[in-house]
């Protein structure tokens, strides 16, 4: 009793209004319409502005373990803002609700101490630091502990940066560029893989070796989240779809549903 009253005070200084246990939603039993597992990643009522812009509008959505989630929707709908928002950057500004990783509360955590937990994300514009080798870039992201996969390991994966290990990260391609920032991911000891836009400027030879990257990660049990204009190259990799329309969610299932109906690609997706 003691450690609730401990955790709604946390909460309250941290300025989120939170339900107490009683009233929020179990998401270890069917808490969503494509639940089959207990859930992995559980976003719970998520609002985040941009100043005073409301952009995300009460978000709920499980991610089971091992699975690959595509959130999608038009341009503007807060995918990117989302995914943020799991992330903890700080920009949107969360407000209100719960975000939960193999039951650790990133919700009371800042960007830093989420990343321990074990989340990694690969921005759109891949941070690539300029001035540091391929190598370098890797070794970086792995100073401070929990340590991921070695960058022997990495380069197995990824062939080309070991073939380039030695050259300034800004000088790869596109396509070099985002093998670089999801290894960097990678190197930490890493539970859910957030990715926005990975596909986006590649030509479509690129995208088919990310996806097989993307597969092989999913066999080795590291759950995904993938933010992706290409909205059908994302639903045929993904096993569920999260489909969002002006910050909140309109759409919660099996992936093949939303490639089977057309009426509902055409109104949220444009495609």
């Amino acid at each position: 009793m003691e450690d609730r009253v401990q955790n709604q005070e946390q909460k309250s200084r941290l300025g989120v209004d939170m339900p107490p246990a009683s009233e929020r939603p179990d998401f270890s039993q069917h808490a969503n319409k494509a639940a089959t597992a207990p859930a992995f990643l559980s976003i719970h009522d998520i609002h985040a502005y941009y100043g005073e812009s409301y952009i995300v509008q009460g978000v709920s959505f499980n991610v089971h373990e091992g699975e690959i989630l595509a959130l999608l929707g038009r341009n503007g709908a807060g995918k990117t803002s989302t995914l943020r928002a799991i992330a903890r950057l700080g920009s949107p500004q969360v407000i209100r609700g719960e975000i939960w990783l193999d039951h650790a509360p990133l919700h009371t955590m800042s960007a830093h101490q989420a990343a321990q937990a074990g989340l990694g994300l690969v921005p759109e514009d891949r941070r690539i630091i300029p001035g540091l080798t391929v190598e370098e870039n890797i070794q970086l992201a792995q100073i401070a502990p929990p340590v991921g996969w070695s960058c022997e390991r990495l380069y197995e994966l990824f062939p080309r940066l070991g073939e380039r290990r030695k050259q300034e990260g800004i000088t790869l391609s596109g396509g070099e560029q985002q093998m670089l920032s999801i290894a960097r991911a990678l190197s930490r000891d890493l539970k859910v893989l957030l990715l926005d836009e990975p596909y986006e400027g590649l030509a479509p030879v690129i995208v088919d070796e990310i996806e097989k990257t993307l597969t092989h990660i999913k066999e080795l049990g590291i759950t995904t989240v993938i933010v992706e204009q290409n909205a059908v190259r994302a639903l045929q990799l993904a096993d569920r779809a999260v489909i969002l329309d002006t910050g909140s969610i309109v759409f919660d299932g099996d992936a093949a549903e939303v490639l089977d109906d057309e009426a509902l690609r055409a109104e949220y997706l444009a495609i």
